[in-house]
């Protein structure tokens, strides 16, 4: 019976040696030939338990990497910026760009990856979802750029790159600011309570950064850098600018003029505090009566306060209707 065992045990096609030097491989298995079947099977089984557990190792390491995008590296040249871009022009050219350029040079490229998506428009172009410093400090510098490649719609791509610039805190308040505001005026979000349930950020503070995108031109202009802008000033200068509006903007235009600029600080303390330093119009309304050929007439009405103009025309042919209207669009535009 035993020489018949060991006759079968023979024909096991089994592994000439263990998988792997394991600590938890049984004794038994001695690289010497078994003198019984028993011995044979006893081998063979520690064996195969020894590639199982191999195998068991692998995949728990394979888990790991489940989800996860090859990173490559590319050409700066064929990677664009999103159009929903949130990094400010004035974001490349600070002392803290420069750093970053410096750092990237050292390394011989950048360590860690960009994300970007396919253009699909028949190039082989790729477009930023994340990362726009990097690939500029790349581009300028002529060095590969590292790079994670997914396909992604706007509205996932949006709240990809909100979500990792968050995550930096290297984003300023100004920026976040006009991100959020391109995205409502595009038609991303339909409102700005489902933009905000979208990247997860309270109602409140959305209202914040899109009042700080949205300050007028002269107000921005009188900062040496919107990106000086923070959003502890955001209710001060809104409600300024709501209270008295000629005020406001003659201030701003006055310290757009000051060379150098003023610290942001009391820029804003100029443009919040009662009376400012520039008076007000002496006189809020404003009338000029305008005579014409043919009892023809006119009255324009200009009031400073609301920056409106009442244009009031008498005995005026009705031919003359589009020329007086192409008039006043020139004059608009």
């Amino acid at each position: 019976m035993g020489k018949k065992l060991l006759e079968k045990a023979s024909l096991v096609i089994a592994p000439r040696r263990p998988l792997l030097a394991s600590t938890t491989a049984t004794t038994r298995d001695t690289g010497t030939k078994p003198k019984t079947a028993i011995g044979a099977m006893a081998q063979f089984t520690d064996r195969q338990s020894a590639a199982i557990q191999e195998a068991s190792r692998l995949k728990e390491q394979l888990r790991e990497f489940e989800g996860s995008l090859p990173a490559k590296r590319l050409d700066p040249q064929k990677v664009v910026r999103s159009k929903w871009a949130n990094r400010h022009e004035l974001s490349f050219v600070d002392a803290e760009f420069e750093a970053l350029k410096a750092d990237i040079l050292a390394q011989g490229g950048t360590v860690q990856p960009i994300k970007v998506r396919p253009l699909n428009d028949g190039s082989d172009r790729y477009e930023v979802i994340f990362g726009h410093r990097r690939h500029q400090a790349c581009l300028e510098l002529g060095l590969p750029v590292l790079a994670l490649v997914e396909e992604l719609d706007d509205t996932s791509l949006f709240v990809e790159m909100d979500r990792e610039n968050r995550q930096r805190k290297d984003l300023r308040p100004y920026e976040v600011g006009l991100m959020y505001a391109k995205a409502l005026d595009h038609g991303l979000f339909p409102s700005a309570r489902k933009l905000a349930e979208a990247v997860g950020i309270d109602l409140s503070q959305l209202g914040k950064s899109l009042a700080l995108a949205r300050l007028p031109t002269d107000v921005l202009e009188a900062f040496a850098s919107p990106l000086e802008l923070q959003y502890r000033w955001v209710s001060d200068l809104v409600g300024a600018i709501q209270k008295d509006p000629e005020r406001v903007l003659a201030v701003a235009k006055e310290l757009q003029a000051h060379s150098p600029k003023l610290p942001a600080a009391d820029i804003f303390k100029r443009l919040t505090e009662e009376g400012g330093t520039v008076p007000p119009p002496s006189s809020p309304k404003r009338e000029e009566q305008l005579d014409g050929k043919a009892g023809q007439k006119g009255k324009l009405s200009y009031n400073a306060r609301k920056r409106s103009i009442r244009i009031d025309l008498e005995n005026i042919e009705p031919a003359r209707f589009a020329e007086a209207k192409a008039m006043i669009a020139k004059f608009l535009a």
